[in-house]
């Protein structure tokens, strides 16, 4: 989706995806550093981001649009956090090298050569010892009506994750059905892959 098509999403007062972070991200909690950097990929309205930095973590909520960056700092400033919103389109971001102790990739799906692009600079931007924590909808999830691209090449699986992040140690990657509950944009039975990966010291 383009940025326009996004501002559009976001454009009513709700929060379409929520206002609660991704199950799998909170499940990683006990791992996180008790400071340091953070980046939210594709954050949209802010939920992740916001939840990485109630853990403490100067966090970074990168996304293109520019109306869900305005409401994941209203978010922020509910929740009595800071949070830093960078307007930028992953086509032409420059990854830093070796900047965030944890990036959050939940549902960000891009065509093949952003994808690759993306997950490379990822990893470059990875401090040693980093985590990534992602959630990805897979090619199954055609078959559920709980939101999610409905183009088969923007989704994503377990041997496309492990060949992408070939260079970083991976700790768990889990497939299979989950219940989702985040807001209206993704309701209801889907099928996914959660990877948690680390750089290696």
């Amino acid at each position: 989706m383009s940025a326009a098509q996004w501002d559009q999403r976001y454009a009513d007062d709700h929060y379409h995806y929520g206002t609660a972070p991704n199950a799998w991200l909170i499940s990683q909690a006990w791992r996180l550093p008790r400071s340091g950097t953070a980046l939210a990929l594709a954050d949209g309205e802010g939920r992740n981001g916001v939840w990485l930095a109630q853990q403490g973590l100067h966090t970074t909520s990168l996304d293109q649009s520019v109306v869900g960056l305005a409401k994941a700092q209203r978010l922020a400033q509910q929740c009595g956090v800071t949070l830093h919103a960078e307007h930028a389109d992953l086509a032409d971001w420059a990854w830093p090298e070796s900047a965030y102790a944890v990036i959050a990739s939940i549902y960000v799906h891009l065509p093949d050569a952003l994808r690759r692009r993306t997950h490379a600079g990822i990893m470059r931007a990875l401090c040693p010892g980093g985590l990534l924590i992602l959630e990805a909808f897979t090619p199954e999830q055609l078959a559920c009506s709980s939101g999610g691209p409905r183009d088969l090449a923007l989704l994503y699986s377990e041997s496309m994750l492990r060949a992408d992040f070939a260079g970083l140690e991976i700790l768990e990657l889990l497939g299979g059905e989950v219940l989702l509950d985040e807001g209206p944009g993704h309701r209801g039975s889907g099928r996914v892959l959660r990877l948690l990966a680390r750089r290696r010291l």
